[in-house]
């Protein structure tokens, strides 16, 4: 077999060929990952509601709603029910005022207002130190998050102490605690600005 002369032409021709069967390898696995990646960004979403609000038995997802923030965008509202009874909503926040940007929320209610718990979905805060939002304390040990607990922010200021509030901020975190309150404010603001009360 002879060799293929090196010029211009015989290359764009071999790079066309190497992109055509790239893609098309790609667009094969993307269309056999897409479904169970749908499956577990479900799971995921399902398991953050689970977290943040009290039992129910009913499909949030298959109920969600959208509620404006009255600052442009809106929020998704996953209601949780038990039999009839409405037993809390989940509200997925977010703020963009974290160390590092995005920081995204869950924000569990009971129908009063009252926080029952909030689940911390993403986030790139510094390791260490703002990672800090995301774990689980214990009754000995509470963590951050644990404080917001019961709370009802209509008299409980969304605030750390630094800025006249009743949040204890991370130790050398305080921009990511500032970031938390306002990712839980919004949802609390959607939540009253719906009527969801």
């Amino acid at each position: 077999m002879a060799k293929m002369q090196s010029s211009l032409r015989n290359m764009a021709l071999s790079l066309t060929l190497i992109s055509l069967g790239a893609s098309a390898a790609l667009g094969y696995v993307y269309e056999f990952t897409k479904g169970p990646i749908e499956i577990s960004l479900l799971n995921k979403k399902l398991e953050a509601i689970r977290q943040v609000v009290p039992e129910f038995d009913n499909d949030p997802n298959a109920d969600m709603f959208l509620l404006p923030t009255g600052e442009g965008d809106s929020l998704e509202v996953y209601p949780a029910r038990k039999g009839e009874e409405l037993v809390g909503y989940a509200i997925k926040s977010y703020t963009e005022k974290g160390f590092s940007g995005h920081i995204g929320l869950m924000v569990g209610f009971t129908p009063d207002g009252s926080i029952y718990n909030i689940n911390v979905l993403e986030h790139r805060e510094t390791p260490g130190l703002g990672t800090k939002l995301v774990p689980e304390g214990t009754p000995e040990k509470p963590e951050f998050k644990d404080q917001f607990r019961g709370k009802n922010p209509a008299e409980f200021p969304l605030k750390v102490k630094k800025d006249g509030g009743p949040v204890d901020a991370i130790t050398a975190a305080t921009i990511s605690s500032r970031a938390f309150c306002d990712g839980v404010q919004r949802a609390y603001n959607t939540f009253e600005k719906g009527g969801l009360k």
